[in-house]
């Protein structure tokens, strides 16, 4: 019997700490979207907070057409698919007939001469 040897795994680093993820994110470029901290959401004296402000609301009907714009590809998408695995199916009918029929003009060829 052969007994096998424990390995024995490097201890993990420490995660960094927040004042670490900070200079990181100053020093890369502005547009790096992995650094990009999220957009702080403005506030302005308007409606109480409960209510949507003209600016959550937009966003909101953003957020609403994106969604619709994104399921409506998602739908055409199917459709697409569809559509190919038809015409797959259909050129390949084809192509058993076009094969079948000229086997057919072979044999009535042969039988004419």
């Amino acid at each position: 019997m052969s007994s096998k040897a424990k390995r024995v795994l490097p201890t993990r680093p420490e995660p960094p700490t927040a004042e670490q993820v900070l200079a990181d994110m100053r020093g890369t470029h502005p547009a790096d979207p992995v650094f990009l901290p999220p957009a702080e959401p403005r506030r302005d004296r308007g409606p109480s907070p409960g209510s949507p402000g003209p600016a959550r609301q937009e966003a909101a009907e953003e957020r609403d057409r994106l969604y619709r714009q994104s399921r409506s590809y998602v739908e055409m998408n199917q459709r697409l698919q569809e559509s190919l695995e038809r015409l797959r199916e259909r050129r390949e009918e084809l192509r058993r007939a076009g094969a079948a029929l000229e086997r057919d003009v072979s044999e009535m060829k042969q039988k004419a001469f």
